[in-house]
C-alpha cells in the first residue's frame, strides 16, 4: 500500500458516535477527507478509520477478531483475504461509477467466479528513482543498475514484498507474476540476493526514502510514484526511470467488504462511492495516486500525468495482480530471509 507506514496495534481515530457507525480499516493518509469529500457532503464528517501497518498485519487483526467494515489492501492480497472467508462480494448495482472504471483494473478478481470481491479504487508505478545530477541516464536504463557495483551502499529498495518481486521478476525476464513458474521465483529470489548486498537499507516509507535522496546516501531507489512530484516541489534533481529495457511496474490497491463488520453497509457502499467519484480524482493525484475512475483521469490530462509518473510509456509492465496464495507466503517467507542475509 502506498502510504506512509506504521506499526503496532490498530489505531481507531476518535471521532463523533455517528461517524463511528462504519470502520474503515487503511493506512494512514488515506483518512484525508478530500480522498471522500461526497461522504462527507453527505454525512457531514468522515467515518470511522483504524490503521495497520502492512497487509500482513491486517489480515492477522481481522482474522484473530478486530472488526472493520471494509478494508484497504492491494491487489496481491485478495486471494488470500478471499480463500480465508472474511470477506463477501460487493453487490455492483450499488457501485455508482462501476462502468466508467478502468477495465485493465477491474479484471483483477479471483478464479471463475462472477462474484466481485475487490474494488479498484487507486494505483500507481513502481519505477527507477534516481539522483540525475549524480547518476548518468545510462546507467539506468536497465534494472541491473541494481547490481551495479558503482553504486553499492548507494542503492534502496522499498521493505515490501510485492514491490521487490515485481522488481525482481522483471529483471529476470518475466512480466507476470500471476503465472510465475518454481524456476522464475528461483531466479527473481537468487537476483534479490544478489542486491542485498549493494543496498544502503530497505525504506519504509516514502518521507524516508525523501530523506535518503536528499542528503545523498541514495543515489538510485526503486520508489514508488509520488516521490517525482514530492522531490520536484523540492527542487530536487529527481529522475524517474519508467522505461528501462525490463519495465517498470503497476501497483493496485482498493477495498474488500467484510463478512462480519458491524456498521452500516449502507455507509460501507457511500464511503466507496465517495473514492471513485469525480470529485476525488484531483486530490487523490496530487497525492500521488492514480484512481481507478479512467473516465475522471482522462479529464485531467496527459501532462498532468506525466508529472504525478503516471503518463503513457513504452516500455514492459508488471501489474501486481492477485497471484496464488501459496506463492505469495512463498515470497514473504524467501523475501524475510533475504533481508536478514540468507
Amino acid at each position: 500500500m502506498r502510504a506512509t507506514l506504521l506499526t503496532g496495534a490498530a489505531t481507531l481515530v476518535a471521532l463523533p458516535a455517528i461517524a463511528q457507525e462504519m470502520t474503515v480499516f487503511d493506512y494512514a493518509g488515506f483518512e484525508d477527507p478530500a480522498f471522500h469529500s461526497t461522504y462527507v457532503e453527505k454525512h457531514g464528517q468522515s467515518p470511522g478509520f483504524a490503521f495497520f501497518g502492512d497487509e500482513e498485519e491486517a489480515f492477522q487483526k481481522l482474522s484473530s477478531g478486530f472488526r472493520a467494515d471494509v478494508t484497504h489492501i492491494c491487489a496481491g492480497s485478495v486471494t488470500k483475504f478471499v480463500e480465508s472467508g472474511i470477506v463477501e462480494p460487493w453487490d455492483l448495482s450499488r457501485i455508482a461509477e462501476w462502468e466508467n472504471l478502468n477495465t485493465d483494473l477491474t479484471g483483477t478478481q479471483i478464479g471463475t467466479t462472477e462474484d466481485v470481491y475487490f474494488i479498484p479504487t487507486d494505483y500507481g508505478s513502481t519505477a527507477i528513482a534516481y539522483n540525475a545530477e549524480e547518476v548518468p541516464a545510462e546507467d539506468v536504463a536497465s534494472l541491473q543498475v541494481f547490481t551495479n557495483p558503482k553504486y553499492q551502499g548507494r542503492m534502496t529498495l522499498p521493505d515490501n514484498v510485492d514491490d521487490a518481486y515485481a522488481l525482481a521478476y522483471l529483471a529476470t525476464g518475466t512480466t507476470d507474476w500471476s503465472q510465475a513458474t518454481d524456476e522464475q521465483f528461483q531466479a527473481a529470489s537468487d537476483w534479490l540476493r544478489q542486491v542485498h548486498g549493494n543496498l544502503r537499507t530497505y525504506w519504509t516509507d516514502p518521507a524516508e526514502l525523501a530523506q535518503l535522496l536528499a542528503s545523498g546516501e541514495v543515489l538510485v531507489s526503486w520508489a514508488w510514484n509520488e516521490t517525482l512530484p514530492t522531490m520536484v516541489e523540492e527542487n530536487f534533481p529527481i529522475g524517474f526511470q519508467r522505461e528501462a529495457e525490463e519495465g517498470s511496474s503497476l501497483w493496485l490497491c482498493g477495498y474488500v467488504n467484510m463478512k462480519d463488520g458491524e456498521g452500516s453497509e449502507d455507509l460501507v457502499y457511500d464511503f466507496v462511492n465517495a473514492m471513485l467519484d469525480p470529485s476525488s480524482t484531483v486530490a487523490l493525484l496530487e497525492a500521488g495516486y492514480g484512481q481507478s475512475n479512467a473516465a475522471a483521469m482522462a479529464g485531467q490530462g496527459e501532462e498532468a500525468l506525466v508529472a504525478s509518473g503516471l503518463g503513457q510509456i513504452d516500455a514492459p509492465v508488471l501489474a501486481q495482480l492477485p497471484m496464488d496464495s501459496a506463492l505469495r507466503e512463498k515470497q514473504n517467507e524467501t523475501f524475510e530471509r533475504i533481508k536478514a542475509g540468507f
